[in-house]
């Protein structure tokens, strides 16, 4: 690899949090940015739950710790991000992860599940973000946020209209915290996935309607987890310094399908 491009992902040095770590989506980023360099905190409501994670990152010569975290809840963000400063420094790159979702028509939704999915996949990436950019500005680091949106925070889908409600607000709320940040060396950009396999997923696409509704969209398969690694790195890294505000999609042109 050219020397220049290898140096602009190298995250050595930076301290990067990954929220939603335990498994999944999460736990890949957090094992990414480790491989690039960055010392990694892992966060999750369970803590007991991050171990084999932070056992594989040192395992491979990378840098972790845990930190139990529940984004839901101001106190445990809070005590969180001053357990890992305290530990390593100031968080300079956030991926914003935790996310849950609860399919259904929307007629059949109710105030508890807007409260469920809402919560989590927004207010929860304002709380993190906003905890994370304070305490950037406080130690005069510049750095990257990364808000894991979706696809369906840009277009809508069938029966997940919460789910898309909120990951359309991560989105604008990438736009306007990126314009604002900017001023203090601080990047806000939104990873949006298209269809990966993941827990929340998985029993729908081994489903019979799974299958055929990957067969009418391009590119007729689910993501594989390694085809996010760059992106996220771009992001996240000096790779994407001129990028700032973007909600990128990573989806094998199923956006640009013919109508």
């Amino acid at each position: 690899m050219n020397e220049a491009i290898a140096k602009s992902i190298d995250l050595s040095g930076r301290v990067a949090l990954v929220t939603g770590a335990s498994s999944g989506l999460g736990a890949h980023f957090a094992k990414v940015l480790a491989q690039a360099g960055a010392t990694v905190v892992v966060a999750a409501r369970r803590v007991d739950k991050l171990q084999a994670l932070v056992t594989s990152i040192e395992g491979e010569g990378g840098k972790a710790l845990a930190v139990a975290m529940d984004v839901n809840d101001k106190a445990s963000v809070v005590a969180a991000f001053d357990t890992a400063e305290a530990a390593l420094g100031t968080i300079a790159i956030v991926i914003n992860n935790a996310g849950v979702a609860d399919p259904g028509r929307f007629v059949d939704t109710t105030e508890e599940q807007w409260d469920f999915v809402v919560d989590t996949n927004l207010r929860a990436v304002w709380r993190v973000s906003r905890e994370a950019s304070a305490r950037m500005i406080k130690s005069g680091v510049g750095g990257s946020i990364v808000n894991i949106a979706s696809i369906l925070g840009l277009q809508p889908g069938a029966s997940n209209s919460l789910y898309a409600t909120a990951k359309a607000g991560v989105v604008q709320l990438t736009k306007n915290a990126a314009q604002e940040l900017w001023r203090s060396n601080i990047r806000v950009n939104a990873l949006c996935p298209g269809y990966f396999e993941t827990e929340i997923n998985a029993d729908f696409f081994k489903s019979e309607k799974g299958r055929q509704y990957l067969g009418r969209i391009q590119p007729r398969r689910l993501g594989q987890m390694h085809e996010l690694d760059m992106p996220l790195l771009m992001l996240a890294s000096d790779a994407g310094s001129f990028l700032n505000g973007v909600a990128l999609p990573v989806d094998g042109g199923h956006l640009v399908q013919s109508l």
